[in-house]
């Protein structure tokens, strides 16, 4: 059976109780049975994942299928094995250490070397090339091997015996290849370290199963005694008796994260909001809403380059709906602008134009014709059947379907002019450039930080060391320095004496401030609180300002990334295999069932809040969402929060419209062309 992360996975045997007339969900390849349908699509969403290993050949990354598929080709390779083989190789493998690439070099080099009884070879005899069989091996010398062979002719009956070395037979290849025996010691044994045989063909080939002394005391762990035990015991180890509240020490703590559907409920989990339901209420068919999603995806993130102003889900949704008139603006625009694009690339839609001598110019009139003529030059049977109802012009009273799958096929044709790969390489180019430009200031940011903190710690090192020198250096007689005092009152008055006329003169401002001036105390203050601190502002301020440039910087690339889409990858998925989608030019959350049928959003800042408290980190899906939801809550929140201002207002415009006088004038006539607004 297929392996589970390269470990034996249990298969769900039959209820007992099951009931003939009971209704149950059955998988079509393992036979398993589930009355609850819930638990039936997680094993079918486990099992089409591709983390399965088969047994038989060691490929990974393969679904159950894949496996079983592998398994059964692998197994009819291996019922072809030689039988003559079967027993010097499994000799060979029983209680080997060898990884199994080793082995199977080692089994294959002894069988090329030696040759079996019974093996039918070409062997020399006077200088020619006969056909013979081993009869029996010789073993003179190690290195030297004898054989007692039957000289065979035509009819491969045995004409002479004779005694030959190895040198003389030919030894052919062998006739399986390496991937054959390794699929046939993996079927044959159950475990690896060291390698073990079935019981059923060890007593098949009377291979013991007695592991050898020397393999038993490598295996076995070596238990260190106690030197109180030793002591009292002579040492013999004292044996504690089994508690059974106690836990067992070989259980090792499960490392997070794992599988989602292996996570349980643990006591020192967090506690988890309930999640809550998408909003499923969409104006088209849940069957078209991916459909739908990714053809107003596509036109939206090249509007740019497609010539086409950028308009939103909700307009796009009403526009594919509305049935009351053929020439909304933004369904022809959006058809018109695809068009062109085929047009301009010159392939086989616009020599089928110049067959046609149609003119190379799209009209709010013409759209529907240049528009049949495609349909016509796809030769979809499906689609060609809307031919006569868009030439008639009522392209409106197409079904939602119908229109969608057009706008898919005109999508699919775009994406594979030569024009539209080359915008995808520029962009891809950009993108490359872009974020090697990003990871090279990321490592020049970090390598700065670094210096600097080398930096600083040198300067506390050095201030350590200066103070300590300070505090123990000494004069020339040995004694201890004292620290600088307060000029004394005598010494103040002898200085004033002798200062001469010029000191004299000065106010009494200029005495306080020399004599401020001369405490080296006050000095030392002065010179802290002056410009000292303001260098430490200054500095603090570059680097505040350094760190919002950086800052800036990085929020400017990861822009310039965003602005070279190439396409929309889902954000991820939860514990149930629900795939979650953020579209640049939307404010909401999509989420899509594992099944793809099913569609649903989240508008609300509340809703996303739920989300990202539901989801378990222990599990390997849902922390890589809620890592990628943690990465966007920003922007998402706060594009949430305006598009729900912005709801508000306008449902307060609406109810202050119908509070007026009915003898305000009517509005002016509303433009067909813009009716699917309302």
């Amino acid at each position: 059976m297929p392996l589970y992360r390269r470990k034996p996975f249990p298969i769900l045997e039959k209820p007992d109780d099951l009931k003939p007339e009971e209704l149950v969900f059955q998988v079509r390849f393992t036979k398993e049975i589930f009355r609850d349908y819930r638990e039936y699509l997680k094993r079918i969403n486990l099992y089409r994942q591709r983390v399965w290993t088969c047994k038989s050949t060691g490929k990974s990354n393969l679904t159950y299928e894949e496996a079983l598929v592998s398994e059964k080709q692998a197994n009819e390779k291996v019922q072809q094995f030689p039988k003559e083989l079967m027993e010097p190789v499994l000799r060979n493998v029983q209680f080997s250490m060898l990884p199994l690439k080793d082995l199977v070099i080692t089994i294959s080099a002894k069988l090329q070397e030696r040759l079996l009884e019974g093996t039918e070879i070409y062997g020399r005899k006077n200088n020619r090339i006969y056909p013979c069989k081993i009869v029996k091996v010789i073993e003179e010398e190690v290195e030297k091997t004898q054989y007692h062979v039957a000289w065979l002719d035509k009819d491969k009956k045995v004409t002479e015996n004779a005694v030959v070395s190895g040198e003389d037979l030919i030894k052919k290849k062998l006739p399986f290849s390496r991937d054959v025996l390794k699929s046939f010691i993996r079927e044959s044994t159950v475990r690896s370290v060291p390698w073990v045989l079935h019981d059923k063909l060890a007593v098949k080939y009377g291979i013991s199963t007695n592991l050898p002394e020397e393999l038993r005391i490598k295996l076995s762990p070596k238990r260190k005694l106690p030197k109180k035990d030793k002591e009292e015991n002579n040492g013999e180890h004292k044996r504690k008796k089994p508690n059974d509240d106690a836990k067992p020490e070989n259980i090792e703590p499960i490392k997070y994260p794992i599988d989602d559907l292996l996570v349980k409920a643990a006591a020192d989990d967090p506690v988890f909001t309930p999640r809550p339901p998408p909003n499923p209420e969409f104006n088209v068919p849940m069957e078209c809403v991916g459909d739908l999603l990714m053809v107003w995806d596509f036109c939206s993130s090249y509007s740019k380059f497609l010539n086409l102003s950028p308009f939103s889900l909700d307009d796009f949704e009403n526009a594919i709906c509305h049935k009351d008139n053929s020439n909304i603006l933004l369904i022809v625009e959006s058809h018109s602008a695809l068009l062109r694009l085929l047009i301009k690339d010159d392939g086989d839609y616009f020599i089928a134009l110049q067959k046609k001598k149609r003119k190379l110019k799209i009209s709010l009139v013409t759209w529907t014709d240049y528009l049949c003529d495609f349909l016509e030059l796809i030769s979809n049977d499906e689609l060609s059947t809307h031919i006569p109802t868009i030439k008639r012009g009522h392209y409106s009273l197409l079904d939602i379907q119908a229109k969608i799958n057009i706008f898919i096929e005109l999508v699919a044709q775009v994406m594979a002019t030569d024009i539209m790969r080359e915008k995808l390489d520029e962009y891809i180019e950009e993108r490359h450039e872009l974020a090697s430009k990003k990871r090279g200031e990321a490592i020049e940011e970090n390598k700065k930080r670094r210096e600097k903190k080398e930096l600083a710690k040198a300067a506390l090192n050095a201030k350590e060391h200066n103070d300590s020198v300070g505090n123990n250096s000494k004069d020339q007689n040995g004694n201890v320095a004292k620290k600088p005092e307060k000029t004394s009152p005598t010494l103040k008055k002898h200085i004033s004496e002798n200062s001469g006329k010029k000191q004299e003169k000065t106010s009494e401002k200029d005495v306080k401030k020399s004599k401020v001036d001369t405490d080296p105390t006050t000095a030392s203050i002065k010179v802290s609180n002056g410009k000292g601190s303001k260098k430490l502002t200054d500095v603090e301020k570059k680097e505040t300002n350094d760190i919002a440039n950086i800052e800036q910087r990085k929020e400017f690339l990861e822009r310039e990334i965003e602005k070279r889409y190439i396409r929309t990858n889902p954000l991820g998925k939860d514990r149930d295999y629900n795939r979650y989608w953020f579209f640049r030019k939307d404010w909401r959350i999509f989420v899509e069932s594992c099944d793809h049928k099913q569609w649903g959003y989240y508008a609300t800042k509340t809703e996303l809040d739920s989300l990202m408290g539901s989801l378990n980190e222990k599990g390997e899906r849902e922390r890589a969402l809620k890592k990628l939801l943690e990465k966007r809550y920003k922007k998402i929140s706060s594009e949430m929060q305006k598009k729900s201002k912005e709801a508000h207002m306008i449902q307060m415009e609406e109810e202050a419209a119908l509070r007026r006088s009915s003898r305000v004038r009517a509005a002016p006539r509303d433009n067909p062309a813009r009716a699917f607004l309302k």
